[in-house]
């Protein structure tokens, strides 16, 4: 298996060099993520549920995709990447929004990223990798609020915080 390296940012998402991703996991040293949100033509929201084999929050579900760039690559072009990776298909992506967070993930791991949300639309059926999706479905908005209300632990730490400022930006744009 192939050493992934993460770029550790500032709070102001400057890069500072380099980390192998577990080691950034296990110290929670603040690097730069991505997470995509993919909506169909009727609004619906693309969820995944992450592969049972991924090193942490095996099973939950959360956003269509969502990684770190590599090293040298831009943010945009990861986030592109790794949709074609996790769900088999690639579409209209733009940067909505970004956060930091900080949580402890599980496994002596801990999310510390600064990640960049993209908002994009797109009717092309996923054809999941099994490696990294072992689920998907498209929900509407008012039926994810109401089962992360009811079922917090069913979903990714992340997706649950991005949540509040992606109603909020939906809410603010009115496009979807």
């Amino acid at each position: 298996m192939q050493v992934e390296y993460v770029i550790l940012v500032n709070s102001n998402d400057q890069p500072l060099g380099a980390m192998e991703k577990m080691e950034a996991h296990e110290k929670g040293v603040l690097h730069r993520a991505f997470s995509v949100f993919i909506f169909n033509s009727e609004g619906k929201m693309l969820l995944q549920r992450r592969a049972l084999e991924k090193y942490h929050s095996p099973g939950l579900w959360t956003n269509t995709a969502c990684s770190h760039p590599r090293t040298g690559e831009k943010t945009i072009d990861a986030a592109h990447r790794r949709l074609e990776e996790e769900m088999g298909f690639d579409c209209e992506i733009e940067e909505a929004f970004s956060f930091v967070y900080k949580s402890n993930v599980g496994g002596g791991l801990i999310e510390h990223e600064y990640d960049h949300v993209f908002f994009g639309t797109s009717d092309t059926m996923p054809v999941p990798n099994p490696a990294e999706v072992v689920d998907y479905k498209y929900v509407s908005i008012n039926w994810l609020t109401n089962d992360i209300a009811e079922n917090p632990a069913d979903y990714t730490v992340w997706f649950k915080i991005a949540m509040k400022e992606v109603l909020k930006n939906l809410n603010a744009n009115k496009k979807r």
